[in-house]
């Protein structure tokens, strides 16, 4: 199934009332919670929702790595990126008099997930540019040249995002430093100087040089093997570096990865013969757990008991509550938040957010929110009850992914929403 783009929606649509709701509200004050009713025995139907054209260009951080999720399946990473010039028409003088000692990507990090074992990575040269004017999608792709920049027998390295790195006497914030064929450096360097205008806009250095794709090639990986890993391409400590000599003095010239240049995730996910998979095969097994995961899967919870309200009916709270299987010490932790979103109508498209972001509590492993204008808005029928939409905050720039309990759980916990509400 394609859904459109995730509208960024205000929930002002929600927040709208008719006119006998708004007298209701001003004739209710601060404490007409205290006399209000609490219900929380409404059923809730719980299953799973596929994406599968999620724009990732330009997000606030790329992905990269492997890793085979024992519930989701395996999940593959890698980045597209322009280049920019740190200045133009650098001055290298005689190349032959130029040493190059290294030339280097380095990567900063801006988290991971998983694993922090080696990894097999590949770098390699585009020979279709990228551009400002396109979107590209978690399945889109360029043509790339078949060569590996990594020099042979450097491409395996074992990701350290939670140390600085060294660089020469300098520590500065963790990346992953990836070393790249110093021919490459040495062509930049004579074309930089042979009289020709490549390096004299970054618009004739992209047509020149188009940019790279950085991937993981790590084989066949067991339950539970790899990890992906988050890159920050706008933070000036993200560069591509050449470390050269000339006459004896040590010199550094940059090609930079910013705000200004395109950049998108592509991202493969195998869920054939996963928990995950089977869920989506046959839906009912979301009542025993569904799922959420970054990059195509999608919770969904539906409230039928919402129809028995009405617009009679002013909401206080509504706290739901989805509480989660999660071990402590887990390589596989949740974030933070979870989002909500909606459809103004069953035959709608695209997804309204209600503005509303779950909170994980780690003592009680759960996700839980307020979603009395969501509840409001079904009840004064603004929208129709087709259910909520939950996904990890960060859907198009993580991997992660969250064991939602259903309500035919075998676990203690199970998905539930507490309604306090008066009548008038």
């Amino acid at each position: 199934m394609r859904y459109s783009l995730l509208l960024l929606l205000a929930l002002s649509l929600l927040a709208c009332k008719k006119k006998d709701q708004l007298l209701g509200k001003e004739l209710l004050g601060a404490d007409a919670m205290l006399n209000g009713i609490t219900t929380d025995t409404f059923y809730l139907a719980t299953s799973v929702v596929i994406e599968d054209s999620m724009i990732t260009d330009n997000s606030a951080n790329v992905v990269l790595g492997s890793y085979n999720d024992p519930k989701f399946g395996k999940f593959n990473a890698s980045f597209y990126t322009q280049l920019r010039l740190a200045g133009v028409n650098p001055n290298f003088g005689n190349p032959s008099t130029i040493v190059v000692d290294s030339f280097v990507l380095g990567l900063e990090y801006a988290g991971y997930y998983g694993a922090l074992s080696a990894q097999h990575f590949e770098v390699f040269a585009l020979t279709d540019a990228l551009s400002a004017d396109s979107t590209y999608y978690q399945f889109s792709t360029k043509a790339h040249s078949n060569t590996n920049l990594i020099p042979a027998g450097k491409e395996t390295i074992t990701p350290d995002p939670l140390n600085y790195t060294l660089i020469g006497d300098d520590s500065v914030q963790a990346q992953l430093r990836i070393p790249l064929d110093t021919n490459l450096a040495k062509q930049f360097i004579t074309e930089a100087t042979n009289g020709s205008t490549t390096f004299a806009s970054n618009a004739n250095f992209q047509s020149y040089f188009k940019g790279l794709l950085v991937q993981t090639n790590n084989g066949p990986q067991s339950a539970g093997q790899g990890g992906v890993f988050y890159f920050n391409l706008n933070d000036p400590g993200t560069k591509l570096t050449i470390y050269y000599r000339q006459g004896g003095v040590e010199k550094t010239y940059d090609f930079l990865m910013n705000s200004t240049c395109v950049d998108f995730s592509h991202v493969d996910v195998n869920r054939s013969g996963s928990a995950v998979g089977q869920v989506i095969n046959n839906p009912s097994q979301g009542l025993q757990e569904f799922y959420a995961q970054a990059f195509g899967v999608r919770a969904k919870v539906v409230i039928p008991g919402l129809n028995q309200f009405t617009n009679k009916q002013l909401i206080h709270r509504a706290e739901i509550h989805l509480p989660i299987q999660f071990q402590f010490g887990s390589k596989y932790k949740p974030g933070s938040n979870v989002t909500f979103a909606t459809k103004k109508t069953a035959a709608s498209q695209g997804y309204i957010n209600t503005g509303v972001l779950g909170a994980y509590s780690e003592s009680k492993k759960e996700f839980s929110a307020d979603l009395k204008s969501y509840v409001q808005a079904v009840i004064n029928k603004d929208i129709e009850n087709t259910g909520l939409i939950v996904s990890p905050r960060f859907f198009v720039n993580s991997s992660e992914r969250i064991i939602f309990n259903g309500p035919n759980t075998i676990n203690k916990m199970r998905p539930k929403i507490i309604i306090t509400y008066t009548d008038f």
